[in-house]
């Protein structure tokens, strides 16, 4: 079937392929691991633990603040323990005032606020994502499609999918809205530095999220056919401030192949996809309904283009997406991710 799909004025003619239909969901690549933060298929053998690392002193009575803050908080403060109470170094950062739901959840029902894992500036983390930048009509699709078990995760490691389900699920329709109002005010920002190179500090999964390994065991070791991102500061990251972004380390050549994949469909001479400017426009920063692409977490995309691939992503527009990357494997959801995260936003 084809269905014509009118976005910001322009018009095109999609593909559309039925749920039911599980060609549309074979899958074209080869899970990339490092996506996820890990590096290989679960094995079930014990894993190797990770290495200590900093902790704020909880015990220590004692304000801090971070460079360019009016604000001052205890050390036990912004560790949070129960995570209903996100501080916020820079009120300025973001619009006033905070929907109760985006500031502190519902604790009584144990739902954490959307700024423990996406912020109150909604830049978000590698292993989940920034929500700045998105129209409203997309946002709340991506919540419905949340609601209705249309938004999986291809690892069953990583939980933070099912929480982010479960806790849309206990939300009121009234409360989702107010969210998406926050955060689609809110303008994207540059958040990713994008470095090419060979090798990479050597690295350990904490809480979804590669972070250097520090003392005797830290150093270098080879990149190899990854992207690994990590905080440009494990300081500035264990004290949770909010404008202290990552670095996305990524194969040498990888930005140029996946600029011209993303542009025009073409890698190593053959063509593979609609180019992705054709829905998410020549900026790569969204379409109406259609959302930008530009200055995202490599990890995230990675994610989102192998979960569409395998049908783990299946909203009503997800679906238009499958048979489109159908052809591409791990190698080019690589490339992709690199070129788009190097983008401003």
């Amino acid at each position: 079937m084809r269905r014509v799909v009118s976005i910001g004025g322009a018009t095109f003619i999609c593909l559309l392929v039925a749920i039911g239909n599980s060609s549309a969901f074979a899958g074209a690549s080869a899970q990339p691991y490092w996506a996820w933060a890990f590096n290989g298929p679960a094995t079930g053998l014990p894993q190797k633990p990770p290495p200590p690392v900093e902790a704020l002193p909880l015990s220590d009575p004692a304000k801090h603040t971070l460079p360019g803050s009016q604000m001052s908080f205890t050390a036990a403060e912004v560790a949070n323990v129960n995570r209903y109470w996100p501080v916020d170094w820079f009120p300025e950062d973001h619009p006033m005032p905070v929907p109760d739901v985006v500031a502190h959840g519902k604790e009584s029902e144990g739902i954490f606020p959307c700024a423990v894992c996406h912020r109150l500036n909604g830049n978000g983390r590698p292993e989940n994502s920034a929500v700045t930048g998105l129209s409203y009509e997309y946002f709340m699709q991506q919540l419905m499609d949340f609601r209705n078990d249309l938004r999986q995760t291809s690892d069953p490691r990583k939980t933070n999918t099912a929480k982010m389900a479960s806790f849309v699920k206990a939300l009121s329709i009234e409360e989702l809205k107010a969210a998406a109002a926050y955060y689609t005010a809110i303008s994207a920002k540059l958040w990713i530095k994008v470095v090419e190179t060979e090798t990479v500090p050597k690295t350990f999964n904490r809480n979804d999220t590669w972070i250097v390994v520090k003392g005797a065991d830290a150093g270098v070791e080879p990149l190899g056919r990854r992207i690994i991102e990590t905080p440009v500061s494990d300081e500035a990251d264990l004290w949770k401030d909010p404008r202290s972004g990552f670095i996305a380390y990524v194969p040498r050549g990888s930005v140029k192949k996946g600029e011209s994949l993303v542009k025009s469909g073409i890698t190593n001479g053959k063509s593979k996809i609609t180019p992705c400017t054709v829905c998410h426009g020549d900026d790569l920063r969204g379409l109406g309904p259609v959302p930008r692409l530009a200055g995202l977490s490599a990890s995230y995309v990675a994610r989102q283009l192998y979960d569409m691939q395998n049908g783990n992503r299946a909203g009503p527009w997800s679906v238009l997406m499958a048979p489109v990357l159908s052809e591409l494997d791990e190698e080019d959801l690589l490339t992709a991710s690199a070129y788009l995260a190097s983008l401003a936003p």
